[in-house]
């Protein structure tokens, strides 16, 4: 059963889990969502989907100026109880993931973030640099090709600058920070300025990802 994007929307909504974990347990269960979180659940995310229906509506806004005031960047990170905003670890987090922006200087938030025409255009370009060896592989380069676009341009799925092992993407930061405080915690939106460019960076995520 082809697994598609609404599919692994829909799993990491319930569970809050990673996307490409969410990906993976769903093909391994052939698109049955309760056999994907008792396979979650199985890897060690014990906690995935009792967070599920909670409301993240506490959090902070952090502000980090970076490159001697060329650079600024403010994201929202919620949590469930002003408690746990106000802790070292939480805010230690928000931190990294606003040095983070400001260093990768991400497009988009996530997946679902990111506008048809922004992947049509994509495709269009990747599609013209091909050799004409590999038109016969085309489809199959090209998904491959505009994974790795995603990937490279949205927050959660880039990988953690601070991360030695270069395995450790901000969804896997944030997934931490969670079982750590024991609440639902969401990166909510996330803007980017420069001097000199034309306009800012700004993300935010969709209606289903703020409940």
């Amino acid at each position: 059963m082809e697994v598609t994007p609404s599919m692994v929307k829909e799993l990491r909504e319930k569970t809050g889990a990673g996307m490409m974990d969410c990906k993976k347990a769903l093909a391994e269960a052939q698109g049955n969502f309760d056999a994907a979180i008792d396979l979650l659940r199985k890897k060690g995310m014990k906690d995935v989907g009792k967070r599920a229906d909670r409301v993240a509506a506490e959090g902070l806004v952090y502000s980090y100026i970076h490159a001697g005031g060329r650079i600024g960047v403010m994201v929202e990170l919620n949590c469930e109880t002003d408690f746990v905003a106000r802790g070292q670890e939480f805010q230690e987090v928000a931190r990294a993931i606003a040095m983070h922006v400001a260093w990768a200087a991400p497009k988009f938030l996530g997946r679902d973030d990111v506008p048809v025409a922004v992947v049509d255009h994509e495709k269009e370009i990747l599609a013209a640099q091909l050799k004409p060896e590999q038109q016969k592989m085309a489809d199959k380069i090209l998904v491959g090709q505009i994974d790795k676009f995603l990937k490279e341009n949205c927050l959660l799925e880039q990988l953690d600058v601070r991360d030695s092992s270069g395995k450790k993407s901000i969804q896997d930061i944030i997934n931490e920070l969670s079982s750590k405080v024991g609440e639902k915690v969401v990166l909510k939106r996330f803007s980017r300025f420069e001097v000199g460019t034309s306009d800012s960076t700004s993300s935010k995520t969709t209606a289903a990802d703020q409940q």
